[in-house]
Formats: C-alpha cells, structure tokens, sequence
C-alpha cells in the first residue's frame, strides 16, 4: 500500500480526473490460505478480491462489534462502582440511627419528632419509645410498633400501609 493518502498522478505529474477511492493492498499469505481463498470464492462464483475484501470488512466490523461490547461492559461496571461508592458514602454521612440501639424505653412525647423507621410524624403527646444507645449523638424515636413492643396499636405508616396492602414508604 502506498504510504501517502494521496491519488497516484499521471506520467505527465497530473492527477487523474477520476479518483478511485478503493486502494490495492499487497501481501503475502501461504499457499495453502491461497488455495483455500481460490476454493472458496469459486464455489461462490465471485473473483478472489472480492472475497478477501469481504472477509476483510467483516473481521473489521467483528472487532469494531467487540470493542464496543467490552466498552459496554467497562462502563457498565464503573457505573456499578460509582452508584456502591454513593451508597458507601450516604451511609457513612448518614448512618442507621436504629443500628446502635440496644433497647427501647416507652415515652410520651413532649415535642413533636419522627418516627425513625417509618418516618410517621410523633406528635406531642404520643405514646412512643426513644431508643437507648451506647453512642453519644442525638435521641431516636419510633413509633410503639417500630420499636417491637407487643399488642400496641400505633400510627406507624409501615403498620398502616401493610393493613391497606401498600408497599412501606414514608
């Protein structure tokens, strides 16, 4: 193949005034990839050229195919690695307040709070339990029924929303 992109000029330096666009590439192969080459294209009653150029094309287009699958794949994957990080981060900036209790102590509200496994407004005057830790930080509140005290009817949105057949949201 020629090493310049240029179109081959003329024997008077000019080029010529229609351009081909194909280019001829030279190369050695065995004789043996020859005489496969030559079987197959008659059997397909189609000059050897055209079958080197075919195969050519589709062996690009194959790897062009595979380049971009594992491209799919290495992107895939680092969005996977990206949404665990934001997981990892958001957990460690905002840890389960419900991770460190050890117990539950019934209360009754004084101020309004949330109820911190369902998110169901406590307000004054409620019956609700505030969770013990072994960590200093701020009080936890849940709802009697969040907090697994047995036989209480509560307003907690997880207990309601079970009864009424709907999926646990706040």
């Amino acid at each position: 193949m020629s090493d310049n992109n240029e179109a081959p000029k003329s024997s008077a330096g000019r080029k010529p005034k229609k351009e081909k666009k194909e280019r001829v590439l030279h190369t050695r192969i065995p004789a043996i990839l020859e005489q496969e080459l030559k079987s197959a294209a008659e059997g397909l009653r189609i000059p050897v050229s055209n079958l080197v150029r075919t195969i050519l094309e589709d062996a690009v287009n194959v790897a062009d195919r595979a380049t971009e699958k594992v491209e799919e794949s290495l992107k895939s994957a680092a969005n996977s690695v990206h949404v665990e990080r934001e997981k990892m981060r958001r957990a460690i900036a905002h840890p389960d307040d419900l991770a460190s209790v050890i117990a539950y102590q019934a209360v009754n509200m004084a101020q309004k709070q949330m109820c911190a496994k369902c998110g169901y407004e406590l307000p004054q005057g409620e019956k609700a339990a505030m969770g013990i830790t072994d960590k200093a930080g701020p009080k936890v509140f849940v709802c009697l029924h969040a907090s697994g005290e047995p036989g209480q009817e509560s307003n907690c949105l997880a207990v309601k929303n079970r009864a009424a057949g709907a999926v646990d949201k706040p």
